[in-house]
């Protein structure tokens, strides 16, 4: 089937299961720490125990993405997808019956990780990119991506009200429902399987994943995007684990750090939107550095004074705003250096990247605090990161490959590739 046959019904179908399910599976995830304090106490870990866990969840997930991501280029995206819901449901089972750490690495991190790389970000945004025309492609991954963070807005409110009245494994439980939900979402994302990809010329349909691999390898713009994503990684995951326990050490109610993640999914709904639409219209890279940059001024802002409720849900909103508003921008950036055809793939290998940041921000900052009994290493680490890696991408080279270049000259692609 060509992308224009699609029916109008067919295609919010498609773009309607990858969002719900980039929604609920992203929701859960951002709300592991929430349980930190009370699995501390229940199961008789440490924090440096439980962000191993959260750590080691995101590096799995990281290197496993650019194999997820070939499956799904080569066998579509249903499969692995709903393979994915599965891992995850398995991975919140071994959670709730965990009784030592080494159950809980395996549960919340190696399963949970496996399960992200099947049903989040890079898979909702190959599903989308594959389904809308290339004119409006950045504003409906923002969309995609938009709507994905209001798993965040739900299951954060509802994973602590459950803890507060009837314990975390009563809210363990209850995500298991969540991911029930992802089953159909899935299901209906892959219907995007069956989409032939237009203005694939001879050398594209040619070129293997080795080829692809290698020619993104020798660029030096996706290099520098691969590893300014580091730092993506390291602030967002830092501050989903840590601020419910350092709120805590601040003598707040804890459901100052639920009410916070719920901000932030709540304004990332119109952050995500807003960038895909300025993607569009404006330069990707600058607008992927500003967001790196804006993130480290908004941490130090916050981390400089003791915090209040009033601080904290202002800081929640801001960093909200410019949470996963780089999805969007840097899908757009990797089709707009080499096309479609490995768009999955070579999202993941750069999503390494991110997710060696996430497990720093993860690991690193349980590690920190347990050591020095602050966070404040780890929140100037992380700025100081941000502020290097927002400049190097501003500056990153967004010249496409002169295959991908040659093509676009042949077919007359929109100009709107030329917003990188």
């Amino acid at each position: 089937m060509k992308r224009n046959q699609l029916t109008r019904a067919q295609g919010l179908l498609i773009l309607g299961g990858a969002a719900v399910m980039l929604s609920m599976s992203m929701g859960i995830r951002q709300s592991w720490g929430l349980f930190q304090p009370h699995m501390i106490r229940e199961i008789g870990i440490t924090a440096a125990d439980f962000s191993l866990a959260i750590a080691i969840q995101n590096i799995v997930w990281g290197a496993t993405q650019p194999f997820v991501g070939m499956l799904a280029d080569r066998h579509g995206a249903r499969g692995v997808a709903l393979t994915g819901v599965l891992v995850y449901a398995a991975g919140v089972l071994l959670s709730l019956f965990a009784t030592s750490a080494l159950l809980l690495i395996l549960g919340a991190g190696f399963c949970v990780g496996i399960a992200m790389s099947c049903t989040g970000s890079n898979i909702a945004m190959s599903v989308t990119a594959r389904t809308v025309s290339p004119l409006k492609r950045s504003v409906a991954m923002g969309s995609v991506s938009a709507i994905g963070s209001l798993g965040l807005t739900l299951a954060s409110p509802m994973a602590q009200s459950l803890i507060t009245s009837s314990g975390w494994q009563v809210a363990m439980v209850a995500f298991l429902g969540l991911i029930a939900v992802m089953l159909p979402s899935a299901f209906f994302a892959g219907g995007a399987d069956r989409i032939e990809l237009e203005r694939e010329s001879a050398s594209a349909r040619e070129q293997s994943v080795g080829q692809a691999i290698r020619e993104a390898a020798g660029h030096s713009g996706y290099v520098v995007m691969a590893l300014a994503f580091f730092v993506c990684g390291l602030q967002l995951v830092f501050l989903t684990t840590h601020l419910p326990t350092y709120l805590e050490i601040c003598g707040m109610d804890p459901t100052v750090g639920s009410t916070s993640l719920a901000l932030i999914g709540l304004f990332n709904v119109g952050g995500s939107y807003l960038f895909g639409w300025l993607g569009g219209r404006y330069s990707k890279r600058v607008l992927l550095g500003a967001i790196y940059i804006l993130r480290s001024l908004f941490i130090t802002a916050y981390f400089l004074v003791p915090p209040t409720p009033a601080s904290t849900m202002i800081f929640a909103a801001a960093m909200g705003s410019l949470w996963l508003g780089v999805i969007p921008l840097m899908s757009g950036l990797v089709m707009h250096l080499f096309g479609l055809r490995f768009l999955a793939t070579l999202q993941g290998i750069a999503f390494f990247s991110h997710q060696v940041g996430s497990f720093l921000g993860a690991w690193g900052g349980g590690l920190i605090y347990s050591m020095l009994g602050s966070y404040d290493l780890a929140w100037k680490s992380a700025v100081a990161i941000g502020l290097i890696a927002g400049g190097f991408q501003m500056m990153m080279n967004v010249r496409p490959t002169p295959r991908v270049a040659a093509e676009r000259a042949r077919s007359s692609e929109p100009a709107v590739h030329a917003a990188g």
